[in-house]
């Protein structure tokens, strides 16, 4: 759906970006991590035929952005982070306004605007005017904007930015369901926890140059060197924890808040064996998982600490 081979944009001496290489699948929800001026934005808008690159490729749905840029832009829906609204315009009137740049007649056109409120969210304020409108209910109504002619991509740049936490958990909430709509999207932040639990592949880039990308499993993967297992037993912690440190596959044992941090050796991934061996040495078991990795901590290790601004 999106492909980016190369891509480069030069502004005399100074890389905005600098050999850029995506590759998303419909349905991918991509998070586009970085710091302000890292070049998320300028990554987005030539994926969006806005801005023309120094050189190097960008395909989407299988268009070129040099040879189909009109037909790119049929397929895609853009929201930068700051838009404008009419003052004198109604919400509804707003989106109809747009519906009838993008052909929607008669009264499929108010039938849709209705139904893009709905999906954000935002029918409520269908009547009230657009400028009234909190800084959470204007992204949404620009989601909405973009939605309005059904895009196979969305490029949704800093849409959490700026939003209390309330309207970032309904923002969230949202791209929740439009990544089960099988549209490709791209979502931009400079806050790493905002998108780590919404997308199923991540992208780092910093001063143009993207670190690494991949999807999110891969990228825990990659941090997981070794298995940590959370386990408790209903008495008698302190023999638990003796015949654990004395086990073959066991590297290190810990004291939790009502548990046992066990580290395995490098080489064991598998533990199957384990719940079977404390139960025979009778032990009472009331905890056994393995502790997840989460997104924020998989970066940190990437990035070595260095993501801290991020």
């Amino acid at each position: 759906m999106i492909k980016t081979e190369n891509l480069t944009k030069k502004y005399g001496d100074m890389f905005a970006i600098k050999g850029i290489e995506l590759d998303l699948e419909q349905g991918d929800l991509f998070g586009f991590i970085g710091p302000n001026g890292a070049g998320k934005t300028t990554t987005m808008r030539i994926i969006a035929t806005l801005t023309e690159p120094s050189w190097g490729e960008a395909y989407v749905c299988g268009h070129s952005i040099y040879n189909a840029p009109k037909e790119i832009r049929r397929l895609v829906g853009y929201m930068p982070d700051f838009f404008g609204v009419y003052d004198d315009m109604k919400v509804i009137e707003y989106l109809e306004f747009f519906a009838a740049a993008y052909r929607i007649k008669g009264p499929a056109r108010r039938k849709k605007c209705d139904e893009m409120l709905e999906i954000v969210d935002l029918d409520f304020k269908r009547d009230a005017f657009a400028n009234t409108l909190s800084r959470g209910q204007t992204q949404r109504l620009g989601l909405a904007r973009v939605l309005l002619h059904d895009p196979q991509v969305l490029l949704l740049d800093e849409p959490l930015s700026g939003l209390d936490p309330r309207a970032r958990i309904e923002m969230r909430n949202l791209l929740r369901r439009l990544g089960k709509t099988g549209k490709t999207i791209i979502v931009s932040s400079h806050i790493l926890p905002e998108l780590a639990d919404v997308c199923n592949k991540i992208g780092i880039i910093d001063r143009g140059v993207m670190s690494f990308s991949d999807e999110v499993t891969e990228v825990i993967r990659k941090v997981r060197d070794q298995v940590i297992l959370h386990i408790g037993v209903s008495e008698d912690a302190e023999r638990a924890a003796k015949f654990l440190d004395g086990h073959n596959d066991t590297e290190s044992v810990v004291p939790g808040d009502g548990f046992l941090s066990v580290t395995l050796k490098k080489a064991i991934t598998n533990y199957d064996h384990l719940p079977t061996e404390l139960i025979g040495e009778g032990f009472r078991l009331n905890l056994f998982q393995e502790e997840e990795v989460n997104l924020e901590s998989a970066f940190m290790a990437l990035t070595k600490g260095t993501g801290a601004n991020f």
